[in-house]
Formats: C-alpha cells, sequence, structure tokens
C-alpha cells in the first residue's frame, strides 16, 4: 500500500476515534510521517502506534498527537511553547496550526536531527534548542498554549506560570512505570482548572541536558 494511501487510511481512523478538527486532520495530512521513524519502521510510519526513536524516546501514537493538538486548541496567531522535541513530528503539526512553535530537547542528537526534518519540510516558524524543558523558556514567556510531551510527577508549576492568562498546556501527569493521565490546563486570573482526558504512557520528563557519548 503507497505511503498516501496509508495516511488518507489514518486520518479516516483519527475521525473514527473522535478527532473532529479539520484543521488538526489537516495538518496531521499535511505532514510526512515517514520522514520522522527511523528507516528501519518506515513500513510502520502511518500506523497509530507509538515507535521507538534515537536516545531511547519514542514518537507517539498519531491519535495521542492529533488529541493533545485537538485539546491545545490552537490559533493561527499562538504561540506555543513544546517540551521535548523528539523527532520533531508534533512540533511539525503545530507549525500547520498556529504563529510560531518554540521547542525544546535535551538530547542534542535528537534536536540535530529533528532540524533537519525542518530545514527539509520548510519549515520556518518553528524554533528548537537543546536546554533543560522541566525549567520552560524564560525570555519568551509568556506563551498561548504549552504541551508537553514527556510524563510529570505533577503538574509543572514553573510552566503554568510562563502561560498567559486564557491560556492552555497539555500535560501527561504521573511516575514512570504507572498509567499517567493526559491533562488539560486552562489559565485564568485566579485559578487553574484541570480536565482529564485519557490514560496514556510517556517517557519521562527528566531536568537538565542530557549527557551523550
Amino acid at each position: 500500500m503507497a505511503d498516501d494511501e496509508k495516511k488518507i487510511n489514518l486520518i479516516m481512523d483519527l475521525r473514527r476515534k473522535g478527532i473532529t478538527s479539520r484543521h488538526v486532520l489537516a495538518a496531521i495530512e499535511r505532514v510526512p510521517r515517514d520522514l520522522f521513524v527511523p528507516e528501519s519502521f518506515s513500513r510502520h510510519a502511518y500506523d497509530d502506534s507509538a515507535l521507538p526513536i534515537e536516545c531511547g524516546q519514542t514518537i507517539s501514537q498519531p491519535y495521542v498527537v492529533a488529541l493533545m493538538s485537538q485539546a491545545l486548541d490552537v490559533g493561527e496567531r499562538d504561540k506555543v511553547l513544546e517540551i521535548g522535541t523528539g523527532s520533531g513530528y508534533q512540533a511539525a503539526v503545530l507549525s500547520h496550526l498556529c504563529r510560531r512553535v518554540y521547542t525544546i530537547e535535551r538530547y542534542r542528537t535528537l534536536l540535530v536531527e529533528a532540524q533537519k526534518r525542518f530545514d527539509a519540510l520548510g519549515i520556518t516558524n518553528v524554533t528548537a534548542i537543546a536546554g533543560d524543558g522541566a525549567k520552560g523558556w524564560p525570555g519568551q514567556d509568556p506563551f498561548d498554549r504549552i504541551i508537553v510531551t514527556a510524563a510529570a510527577p505533577n503538574i509543572p508549576q514553573i510552566l503554568v506560570d510562563q502561560l498567559k492568562i486564557g491560556g492552555i498546556m497539555v500535560v501527561p501527569v504521573g511516575k514512570e512505570g504507572d498509567v499517567q493521565t493526559l491533562v488539560r490546563i486552562m489559565k485564568h486570573e485566579e485559578r487553574v482548572e484541570e480536565t482529564e482526558l485519557m490514560p496514556v504512557r510517556f517517557v519521562p520528563l527528566v531536568e537538565g541536558v542530557a549527557r551523550e557519548l
């Protein structure tokens, strides 16, 4: 089956599973997921499943990418912070939904490869750096939206602080090895509203920049 046909089948599957945002579906359709997975897994690029990538990390299941993107309710003028660049796939999807994506990755190896993919696709509204995502991106805040692609043990207050009033954050919460919960945060003037979306399994959010050989 050709990749185009596989992609169409994936989009139809996402619709069946409850992804209703035509903007999110269009963004996923525009991003070639096969470019973001290791060559040995290319035949599975359009399966609705997570796949391993370098540095012991994963590229998220397309349904989870779609659900998180839909839950963010991104506007075309929004500035979005992503914690955990990974392969760059989620950032690439977001690049078609908002004005600018700022993304932080603790593994320089992953960051370099993700940037190559952004360049190959002509994506110019993503700014990527190596850094400690647990600290957010002081100096570029506040953000309209924040997405965290690694599981935090608790709602990261430092990221809540970098979110605009009226802003939304989507973050998996829970310890490694436990069932984690995808949570949608909406920041109000005097309170934070939390909505649980679904059980998930993500790699843990780790502080610091990784030391690589």
